[in-house]
């Protein structure tokens, strides 16, 4: 398992941009698929990206495409979630998610969670 801890969650206005970072912890960051999930207030979570252990490889929630980037800086044990064209319906707690499996390659299975960062899209 890794440790994560999520950051870059505010308050701010429906077109605007917000840039998520999780920094993790542990050896295995490198052989692990990475993700954001975000949860709305009486919604379930729902899976926003992935990014793939090795050459970048990314997915996304078809809400977001286009306007989200994952990525990740595996010298620095960090992925990020770069938010542009924010709507009101990007408001919830977004959560980063490190995958169960070493080397795995198809949807990502979270083993590991931080604790959520808060974004809030003002209409």
């Amino acid at each position: 398992q890794v440790q994560l801890v999520e950051s870059g969650g505010g308050l701010v206005q429906a077109g605007d941009s917000l840039r998520l970072s999780c920094a993790a912890s542990g050896r295995l960051f490198s052989s692990l698929a990475m993700g954001w999930f975000r949860q709305a207030p009486g919604k379930e979570r729902e899976f926003v990206a992935r990014v793939s252990w090795t050459v970048g490889v990314t997915t996304y929630a078809d809400s977001v495409k286009g306007r989200f980037t994952i990525s990740r800086d595996n010298a620095k044990n960090a992925v990020y979630l770069q938010m542009d064209s924010l709507k009101p319906e990007d408001t919830a707690i977004y959560y980063c998610a490190a995958d169960a499996v070493q080397y795995s390659t198809v949807a990502l299975q979270p083993g590991s969670w931080g604790q959520g960062t808060q974004v809030t899209v003002s209409s």
